[in-house]
């Protein structure tokens, strides 16, 4: 799939909120500085779509971008953040929930990952919660121009193995850098089966 427009359609706090025009949506998530402006960014060939910040938690709303005039590729704010108030950690996580339990034209929920790292215990509840909604989602590790090719190969391998100790088996998994380009391709071929 080329993309040749992208264009901020909305924000919101409330899946009631969110745009008018109904199309199939695609979301993306993960923690906070895990890279998900960048690899946003990267996947739409515009680098000030979505605004990217060294500080963890820049995204507070659900933001709509309508891609060409076909689907949403839908910016969730973060998970698992560690410098807010409980309170504002409640009422995000209470918006991410009310989103992707409540949007009939989401797709597939994309969880990102950084690929440098363990899995986290904060990413297998996450996940785990998605399993026990029933949410569809596919995972993608980030960052992958960080590690070398063996280096981010084994980890990945290892993150696997970490999930399939509660999954009898994984979603889709991609590995992706905003760097290189790598794994866009296959990203918005696997978004493309869907439209």
């Amino acid at each position: 799939m080329t993309i040749n427009e992208a264009v901020f359609a909305g924000s919101s706090t409330r899946e009631s909120q969110k745009p008018s025009l109904r199309l199939p949506e695609f979301a993306f998530i993960g923690r906070s500085n895990v890279g998900k402006s960048s690899l946003i960014n990267m996947l739409c060939g515009n680098s000030k779509l979505a605004k990217t910040s060294s500080t963890p938690g820049k995204t507070k709303l659900i933001n709509h971008f309508r891609i060409n005039g076909k689907w949403y590729l839908v910016d969730l704010p973060g998970y698992g953040f560690a410098k807010i108030s409980k309170t504002a950690r409640e009422e995000l996580r209470k918006m991410i929930n009310d989103y992707i339990t409540r949007s009939r034209e989401m797709v597939v929920l994309f969880v990102l990952l950084d690929s440098r790292h363990d899995i986290t215990r904060i990413d297998r509840e996450f996940i785990a919660s998605l399993g026990e909604m029933g949410v569809p989602f596919a995972i993608i590790f980030t960052k992958g121009d960080k590690l070398g090719p063996n280096a981010l190969k084994a980890q990945i391998e290892k993150n696997r193995q970490i999930l399939m100790e509660e999954w009898e088996e994984l979603p889709p998994v991609f590995s992706s850098s905003s760097e290189t380009g790598e794994g866009r391709d296959e990203i918005l071929d696997y978004i493309e089966q869907y439209i």
